[in-house]
């Protein structure tokens, strides 16, 4: 059976703004749902363990969340989160890195963050994110000091969401930016569109519209694994 770590962020406040936020809870369970319908396991890690913040712009009307967030199990294992700290790498086929706006402040210079992804793609597994969760990706390196998205097609939150959900001046830094200043070439798509980039073992997608999508592409290249 493949595994795969889903990994949310720890962060429940928007900077000194004392604005909440977390995690998006349809990025974690649109496309958990896809990988729970193949027979993929699924385990959660978030930057500090434990309970992890929702954003508090869920859903609760959208069907697939109603049926997670109803479900006892699932409520057990994104409130007992594992600490990324103490995730062993070697253990996943790949790994998923939900959004939410939490992530833009306790995603990109995590080192554990940073090792984990390099671990798990230099085996030869998969890298996946959507919206805000890209920015784990923002300054991970290979084992030779390339940044990992260099080259690489990507999608992420783009700057016209940003300013649309009036944050610009909020987040610490604009995402497809970055992405862009580290080599990678970030795929605008019209606001709210479901907009999916695979370049090889690299998965991404633009906003929370884009999360099951994201999950079928990462059962897909899960089926390719040896």
């Amino acid at each position: 059976m493949k595994k795969v770590l889903f990994v949310v962020t720890s962060q429940a406040l928007k900077g000194n703004t004392g604005i909440p936020t977390g995690y998006n809870l349809s990025e974690v369970t649109h496309p958990l749902e896809k990988l729970e319908a193949a027979g993929i396991e699924v385990e959660f890690a978030s930057i500090k363990g434990g309970d992890a913040p929702l954003d508090g712009l869920e859903d609760f009307n959208d069907p697939i969340n109603a049926k997670f967030w109803a479900d006892e199990k699932f409520r057990f294992v994104i409130a007992n989160t594992m600490r990324i700290e103490d995730v062993d790498a070697s253990k996943y086929d790949g790994v998923f890195f939900a959004g939410g706006h939490g992530t833009m402040w306790d995603f990109p210079d995590n080192p554990a963050v940073i090792h984990i992804i390099r671990e798990i793609y230099e085996a030869g597994n998969i890298v996946s994110a959507v919206c805000h969760g890209p920015a784990a990706l923002v300054n991970a390196t290979l084992s030779d000091g390339s940044y990992l998205i260099a080259g690489k097609n990507v999608a992420a939150f783009t700057n016209d969401e940003e300013e649309e959900v009036q944050s610009t001046n909020v987040v610490p830094f604009l995402l497809a930016d970055s992405l862009n200043a580290h080599g990678a070439i970030h795929h605008n798509a019209p606001n709210w569109s479901n907009n999916v980039k695979v370049d090889g073992r690299l998965i991404t997608g633009q906003n929370p519209q884009s999360a099951a999508s994201v999950g079928e592409a990462i059962l897909a290249a899960l089926a390719k694994l040896k």
